[in-house]
C-alpha cells in the first residue's frame, strides 16, 4: 500500500469528522513525537473528541509536564500516526492495529507510505513544526500546554535550533509557541542542561570506545549494554549521547552504536556535517531517517556491524 498524500486542510477535515480517535507514538518516544501526539490529542479533546495516546515504550518522566493526563480507553474509528516512518518503529502495543492506521502526520522524508493517507512535509524541522499548522486550521486555540508540547518537540529535533534543518520557519513556529505561553526557559533547561550521574558514567565509557577510520573523517562510538546496566542508567538517559562523535573537528559523519538490550545487534545513530547524505546510507543498512541523521538496526556482533558500517561508508569517505 502507498498512501494518498493530503493538505493540512484535508487532514483536518478527516480529524474533525473521527470521534473515537487513537494517536500513535514511536517507541523510544522522544519529545518531537511525544510533543505531537499530546498537542494533537489536546486540541482534539478540546472539540470533544475522545482521543487516547499510544505508545509502546514507557514515556520519560522528564516529559511528565506533557503527558500529566489519563485516557478511557475505546477502540478507535480513526488511527494517526504521528512522527513515524516506519510501522517497524510502532512496537508490540500497536501490532494489531498496524494496517488499519488512517493517517500518518510525519516530516521524515524515508516514510514509507504505509497509511492510507499521509500529511508529509519533508522540509519541515520536526512533525511539530507541521502539528502548529494543523491545530491552527482546526480552528484550536493554542493554549500554553500545547505550547509546551510543540515547542518541546520541535527545539528537540533540532538541537536547540543548531541542525541544518532549522528555517526561517521554525524560529517563526517558535516564536508563535513563545507569545502562547511556552515555557521555553524551562524546558530548554530540561531537556538540554540538566544530566544524571549515570548518564555521565555511561558517557565516559562510551568517549574511551571512539575510533576512527577514513583517515579521521569517520568516529565511532559504543555504547554497551554492560555500561548501561553496570551504572543502572535507563535508555532514555542515553539518549542525546548519539550526537557526540560529530562534534569532533574534522570527523565528516558520526555513528554511534548503542547495544540492544537482547544483545543480538544494535542500533545505529548516525549523523553528518557537510556532505554526506546519512539517511542514504541507513537506508542501505535497513534503515532512514534525515540528510544529517539518521539511523537503523543492524544485527550481529561488534566487529560485524562494523564493517557493514564501513562498507556502506566507503563509497562517500574513500
Amino acid at each position: 500500500m502507498k498512501s494518498e498524500r493530503i493538505s493540512i486542510s484535508q487532514t483536518c477535515d478527516m480529524l474533525k469528522k473521527a470521534d473515537y480517535i487513537w494517536i500513535l507514538a514511536h517507541n523510544s518516544p522522544d519529545g518531537d513525537t511525544i510533543g505531537s501526539a499530546y498537542s494533537l490529542a489536546y486540541a482534539l479533546m478540546s472539540l470533544n473528541k475522545q482521543v487516547k495516546v499510544v505508545c509502546s515504550d514507557e514515556i520519560s518522566n522528564k516529559y511528565s509536564y506533557m503527558t500529566d493526563c489519563k485516557f478511557q480507553e475505546f477502540e478507535p474509528e480513526f488511527i494517526v500516526a504521528v512522527d513515524v516512518a516506519d510501522t517497524k518503529l510502532l512496537g508490540k502495543a500497536t501490532e494489531k492495529y498496524l494496517d488499519k492506521i488512517d493517517l500518518c502526520i510525519d516530516h521524515h522524508p524515508s516514510n514509507t507510505g504505509y497509511t492510507k493517507y499521509l500529511l508529509l512535509e519533508e522540509q519541515a524541522a520536526a512533525t511539530c513544526q507541521i502539528m502548529l499548522k494543523v491545530i491552527e486550521q482546526l480552528g484550536v486555540e493554542v493554549s500554553s500546554k500545547i505550547a509546551d508540547c510543540l515547542y518541546t518537540g520541535i527545539a528537540t529535533d533540532t538541537g536547540c535550533f543548531k541542525y541544518p534543518s532549522t528555517s526561517a520557519e521554525t524560529h517563526e513556529s517558535a516564536a508563535k509557541l513563545i507569545r502562547a505561553g511556552a515555557n521555553t526557559s524551562e524546558i530548554n533547561r530540561v531537556m538540554f542542561d540538566t544530566v544524571t550521574v549515570a548518564k555521565l558514567a555511561v558517557q565516559k565509557d562510551a568517549l574511551d570506545s571512539i575510533e576512527y577510520t577514513f583517515d579521521g573523517k569517520c568516529a565511532l562510538m559504543v555504547i554497551s549494554r554492560d555500561s548501561v546496566e553496570k551504572y543502572n542508567a535507563s535508555d532514555d538517559e542515553i539518549d542525546g549521547l548519539s550526537g557526540l562523535p560529530r562534534q569532533i573537528l574534522g570527523v565528516e559523519v558520526g555513528v554511534t552504536l548503542k547495544e540492544r538490550k537482547e544483545r543480538d545487534g544494535y542500533k545505529v545513530s548516525m549523523r553528518s556535517t557537510e556532505y554526506v547524505d546519512a539517511s542514504k546510507i541507513c537506508q542501505v543498512l535497513g534503515g532512514g531517517g534525515h540528510k544529517r541523521a539518521a539511523g537503523c538496526v543492524i544485527e550481529g556482533s561488534l566487529e560485524q556491524v562494523k564493517q557493514k558500517i564501513n562498507k556502506a561508508l566507503e563509497p562517500y569517505l574513500n
